[in-house]
């Protein structure tokens, strides 16, 4: 399969625009509650138990539509100033599981497409890469398959992009991973090498890992790991940086992301200086149509310094968008305010720099936020803010 038929073809299922209009193509990621027969599908009474789920949980679930492991982080470099990166690896579900070809060196049912990103002032750097790869491929050593994901040791790839255990982990360990990705070549060249510590719990959304999404009760399976404290090196303009600060990744799968009366998401993850941390995002549309049409459908999850998690729902979080900035030839929201009453929160979060758009063959914006207090004006924290459908 040639990259430019493996570009289309991540596109189309991606943007879900099997529907003759460009309508879910201009909103990027939306559309992901389509062609859903066949596949399995997230429900409430799935659990996850981290003492009986994982390590397994990290690896693949080839029999859901989609599925991602998405890293970003808030950095500094040596003389304090910010840098902000994500890493992400999407695999996307050709076809269900009963309509599956026999595994050959030719035969995919399984689409990969990896994104990374440094972000440092001004400066926005973005790669892409595509793979393929057979659900029933022997995924034990990394040659067999151009592109996987395995639980133990804990290895997810897509050519020489990878974060993966260190290699002084044990085969069940998940707390010390090791990010690579380089793009370009010469001055050209950009990426980073990262060693991540986990400092405290994996963290479950939702109920005990069920996030819904909709008011008509579809979802995701959806958990984190906010505490990630990172070190290493960074190379942007032909200069490798020293950095230091902290990550968060997000897991997620699912046959029905998104209801169809949705046209995109914002998202937030949050770490404020006094330890605790917030995941909070809105789909645009999909709320209970019978009290309010129209509205949105707000969830998260107020976290602890110690990682316990209080699940958000959509009457305990506002999100409210302040200002907007024209990014890409469309206006983006960059400035918010945020509220959580039962957490006493009121936070004004706002991109430092507004052109974080990711020029990928699925385009959105992803970039790094500053949160104060929406009153004082207060420093509170950092984090990172994705959003799509604009």
């Amino acid at each position: 399969m040639n990259r430019r038929l493996l570009l289309m073809l991540i596109t189309l299922s991606l943007s879900g625009c099997d529907n003759g209009d460009n309508t879910a193509n201009n909103a990027g990621f939306a559309g992901l509650g389509q062609d859903a027969d066949g596949f399995q599908h997230a429900q409430p009474n799935q659990a996850l138990n981290v003492s009986g789920d994982f390590p397994q949980a990290h690896a693949a679930h080839p029999d859901y539509r989609i599925e991602w492991w998405y890293l970003t982080a808030n950095l500094e470099d040596g003389t304090g100033k910010p840098l902000g990166l994500q890493w992400t690896l999407f695999r996307q579900a050709l076809m269900p599981p009963s309509e599956r070809p026999e595994p050959t060196p030719w035969a995919a049912d399984q689409l990969w497409m990896a994104h990374m990103a440094i972000s440092q002032g001004e400066q926005h750097q973005v790669a892409e890469r595509f793979g393929r790869s057979h659900s029933q491929a022997d995924l034990s050593q990394t040659h067999d398959a151009q592109a996987g994901v395995t639980a133990s040791p804990f290895q997810a790839w897509l050519d020489d992009w990878q974060l993966k255990a260190s290699e002084e982990a044990d085969n069940t360990d998940f707390n010390h991973l090791t990010l690579t990705a380089y793009s370009g070549e010469g001055e050209s060249r950009f990426g980073y090498t990262l060693e991540l510590t986990a400092e405290g719990p994996l963290v479950l959304h939702g109920n005990k890992g069920f996030s819904q999404k909709a008011a008509n009760g579809q979802g995701s399976m959806y958990y984190s790991q906010p505490f990630w404290q990172i070190e290493g090196d960074v190379t942007l303009n032909g200069e490798t940086k020293t950095v230091s600060g902290r990550g968060w990744l997000d897991r997620e799968w699912s046959s029905q992301l998104l209801d169809a009366r949705q046209s995109g998401w914002d998202w937030f993850s949050i770490h404020l200086d006094d330890g605790h941390k917030l995941m909070a995002f809105q789909l645009r549309g999909g709320g209970d149509s019978e009290k309010e049409p129209g509205t949105d459908y707000r969830s998260g999850t107020w976290i602890s310094p110690q990682g316990d998690a209080t699940p958000l729902a959509t009457d305990d979080l506002t999100l409210t968008p302040l200002a907007t900035s024209a990014v890409a030839g469309r206006d983006v929201p960059t400035r918010w305010r945020l509220e959580v009453p039962s957490a006493g929160l009121d936070m004004h979060i706002e991109a430092p720099h507004a052109d974080r758009w990711m020029t990928t063959s699925v385009p959105y914006w992803e970039g790094e936020v500053v949160v104060n207090d929406h009153a004082s004006g207060e420093p509170l924290g950092e984090g990172y803010l994705e959003m799509t459908g604009y």
